[in-house]
């Protein structure tokens, strides 16, 4: 507290004057029917009193009036810089609002495909069902094992394979684990930005992403973590790189992903598509960062 001053009206000008000078502070009333005066900063506590000094020896100083003037457009700037600041931070209310905590209509999609294929495939165990859903028929691929990037259907006109593989899943735990990833992540790409951008994540990652498997494997493969990855790897990138855009991973999640990623590579966990996982890691997290490093770039 600096001082106090007889009048409200006159605290309040003082006030003004004060908070032009860039010292912020506040006006209380008193108990005895004065107004105390309050600096918010220690160091500023010299000076304010000097110039309270100063404003009750003349406070008809017109400098006063032209001062109120001043601190106005003052709050107003901080006032546009706040609501600017509010704009750039989310958290979860402001990420995911009551209207949107439903799942994702795309992600609903893909998620019903997977248990529709689960079902009719008997969780990959019908393999006269698979066929048409494999990158390639594998008794072609037996047949021409020498030429094993030929890939004859999708020669054809069959490019359905190209993404298929990514709704075929070899047991329940296979299918739920994978099914729970993509929940999350495709529900939080389709509410934070579009399901027209998840859409093309989820068929330029799944298509590389098997064929980078089938180039390393062979046919016999399935499974959408190849995408889940690409989604981890993108929304991982994106959000470090450009905090505006919504999407957020938590430091541990990424970790348990990444420990996931390399006891698979090192066979730990067996009978995985490896080559799957890193192509649509890598994928996503260069996808990330173009399209972060992009948006920067845009004007306003």
């Amino acid at each position: 507290m600096i001082g106090q001053v007889e009048n409200e009206a006159r605290a309040r000008l003082f006030s003004d004057f004060l908070y032009a000078k860039g010292i912020d502070n506040q006006v209380e009333p008193d108990r005895g029917g004065a107004w105390l005066l309050w600096v918010h900063d220690e160091e500023h506590l010299g000076r304010a009193s000097t110039l309270l000094d100063q404003f009750r020896a003349n406070p008809g100083d017109p400098k006063y009036l032209e001062a109120s003037a001043s601190a106005e457009a003052r709050r107003e700037s901080e006032a546009d810089r706040n609501l600017a600041a509010q704009k750039r931070f989310h958290d979860r209310r402001k990420l995911f609002p009551k209207m949107s905590y439903g799942v994702g209509v795309l992600t609903a999609a893909l998620v019903a495909i997977s248990l529709v294929v689960g079902v009719f495939s008997k969780l990959g165990a019908d393999m006269n069902f698979l066929g048409p859903l494999l990158i390639t028929d594998p008794a072609s691929w037996v047949e021409n094992w020498h030429e094993q990037n030929n890939l004859p259907e999708l020669r054809q006109g069959q490019v359905w394979r190209a993404i298929a593989p990514i709704f075929i899943h070899f047991g329940l735990a296979h299918l739920l684990f994978n099914m729970l990833w993509l929940l999350d992540l495709g529900t939080m790409i389709e509410r934070r930005q579009s399901s027209r951008l998840l859409l093309a994540l989820v068929l330029v990652i799944g298509a590389a992403s098997n064929l980078a498997q089938y180039l390393v494997g062979g046919p016999f493969f399935g499974g959408m973590s190849g995408v889940v990855y690409g989604l981890i790897g993108y929304i991982w990138v994106r959000g470090k790189f450009d905090v505006t855009c919504g999407l957020f991973l938590h430091r541990t999640t990424v970790m348990m992903a990444m420990i996931w990623f390399f006891l698979c590579l090192a066979d730990v966990i067996p009978h995985v598509a490896n080559a799957a996982h890193a192509a649509g890691l890598g994928m996503g997290m260069v996808w990330g960062f173009v399209s972060a490093r992009g948006w920067k770039r845009m004007p306003g």
